[in-house]
């Protein structure tokens, strides 16, 4: 599993049209789901995810997770992360999941996450969406359960 994860002061996702999904401050994750992905790679994901010591402490240095700021989590799935441009300029996605395995992980992921306490706000899977956001620093970290095993 792959996911992009950034701080912000707010974000929301809206799909139709329509507020689907909306945190103060918090992460926003983009996570993709990869066809070779298990229960581990979400769990690995979650506490990695529930771990990152991104926000500023009292001195201003990151120091603190996001449990310790009580901060949200946006959560969009987000099949692209798994685009190959290597060959060519139109990415595949033969490395994505099919969305019924990807939904499955993706909702793991996210069950794991609220496990722990922290509010979750979420995209509509498998829909267009538009993601806005005001990233906090900025702050991008990016995972990939592949390279920690």
């Amino acid at each position: 599993m792959r996911a992009v994860v950034q701080r912000v002061s707010r974000a929301q996702v809206s799909a139709g049209g329509e507020i689907v999904g909306k945190i103060g401050p918090g992460l926003l994750v983009l996570v993709g789901v990869s066809k070779t992905d298990t229960p581990a790679d979400a769990e690995y994901l979650a506490a990695k995810i529930l771990g990152l010591r991104i926000f500023d402490d009292d001195e201003g240095r990151m120091n603190r997770s996001l449990g310790e700021t009580g901060g949200s989590v946006l959560a969009v799935s987000q099949f692209t992360l798994y685009g190959d441009v290597r060959k060519g300029k139109r990415p595949s996605f033969d490395a994505a999941a099919p969305p019924p395995a990807a939904l499955e992980l993706y909702e793991y992921l996210i069950s794991k996450i609220r496990q722990a306490g922290v509010a979750v706000e979420t995209g509509r899977f498998q829909t267009t969406m538009r993601v806005e956001l005001v990233n906090d620093g900025p702050v991008t970290i990016l995972l990939d359960s592949t390279k920690a095993f």
